[in-house]
């Protein structure tokens, strides 16, 4: 992938850009290869990955520069800005939003957040691009309400040059810290989650839900884990750390009995109305915290899954499943240096199978599911 800003030397966040995609993967793997050398791996599947660019579902920018000519992209260190909106890992499809950003921003008198003398108001936009339809979420993130009429009453001149936009919020986020968004959401739109697709399994978007951003390859995670699950004798499924239930509703059967756990009230909301559009009438999904909920339980399921963020799942559960001892378990990682940590405390399990996951090309990261067996099984 070639990148003028990466040539130019003004962003390094794809460290990894000048090395072909096969060498990529291969150093993933020889990393992962490399954490889990303690274990026995039966089964090591190929990995997956996806385009080198236009990959990304989601922009992040922070907006910077003045009101009249805002910058769309990053702070340096230093704090000097760099406009991000002709980075290639983004699609084509982004382009003329955030042309058409620009302008509203001075339209709506929206000044750019100043993090040197804490003035301004606007100091992120949050767009979200759904594959199921092409519609979009736009997030404006507030320093406060004080622009809250300002920029409703300038956004149908906004809705009339983008009507792709479905679902329009401002995030208030007071705090002068490099947080991406506070706990207030206010709705500019009827509509307030975005409507997405994978592998024919209808997912729903809200403002605070977590999502992956790289929509090509998690579909693939998705399926994967559905075929897995499908090969194994399960009834009854625990899906914990769940987000908006992908995982959960791929691998569901209208006889199975899952229970999904996130802490999220918004990501729940999202997994609920799914589960209702399918139809399916054994899912149970809860906002409640993941380890707290499987450590007081009584019941063993079949199976467990787990997709921890990047901390992984911890002592504590790991201590648990040993314990209560699930014929299966398959763990979704986006660290697998936590993930291979977590192992060493989960006794009683053979790794049958692992396959890495290139969510993140260009960048050292990547996800890695893998299939845990309780020793004894066949």
């Amino acid at each position: 992938m070639q990148c003028a800003l990466y040539d130019a030397g003004r962003c390094r966040s794809c460290q990894w850009i000048a090395q072909p995609i096969a060498d990529q993967l291969q150093a993933k793997m020889d990393d992962l290869r490399q954490l889990l050398a303690s274990r026995p791996v039966t089964e090591w599947c190929a990995p997956v990955s996806g385009p080198e660019q236009g990959f990304r579902n989601k922009a992040k920018m922070v907006v910077s520069g003045s009101v009249e000519k805002p910058l769309l992209g990053m702070l340096h260190r230093d704090g000097t800005p760099e406009d991000l909106t002709a980075c290639p890992l983004y699609p084509a499809s982004f382009y003329p939003v955030f042309a058409a950003l620009k302008p509203f921003i001075a339209r709506a008198g929206l000044t750019p957040y100043n993090v040197a003398r804490k003035r301004g108001e606007l100091k992120y936009l949050l767009l979200t691009e759904s594959q199921r339809d092409g519609g979009m979420m736009l997030r404006f993130v507030l320093r406060s309400e004080s622009k809250r009429e300002q920029l409703r009453a300038a956004l149908p001149w906004l809705q009339a040059q983008l009507p792709q936009l479905k679902v329009i919020t401002a995030n208030i986020q007071p705090v002068h810290m490099a947080i991406m968004e506070g706990e207030q959401e206010i709705f500019f739109t009827e509509q307030q989650a975005l409507a997405e697709m994978f592998n024919g399994v209808p997912l729903w978007i809200r403002p605070q839900s977590f999502f992956q951003t790289n929509p090509m390859v998690a579909s693939q995670l998705y399926a994967t884990a559905r075929d897995w699950v499908r090969q194994l004798p399960v009834q009854h499924m625990w899906d914990l750390f769940c987000g908006v239930g992908g995982f959960g509703l791929h691998c569901a059967t209208p006889e199975m009995t899952l229970t999904g756990i996130e802490i999220s009230a918004e990501a729940i909301a999202c997994a609920k109305q799914s589960a209702a559009e399918l139809g399916l009438q054994h899912l149970h999904f809860q906002a409640l915290d993941s380890t707290r909920f499987a450590t007081g339980q009584g019941d063993i399921p079949d199976l467990v899954l787990v997709n921890p963020p990047r901390r992984g799942i911890g002592n504590a559960l790991c201590d648990y499943l040993s314990d209560m001892a699930p014929r299966f378990i398959i763990y979704s990682s986006c660290n697998a240096q936590t993930m291979a940590a977590d192992f060493r405390h989960l006794s009683g399990y053979r790794v049958e199978r692992v396959q890495l996951f290139d969510m993140f090309p260009h960048t050292a990261h990547y996800e890695v599911l893998t299939l845990l067996v309780r020793a004894e099984e066949k």
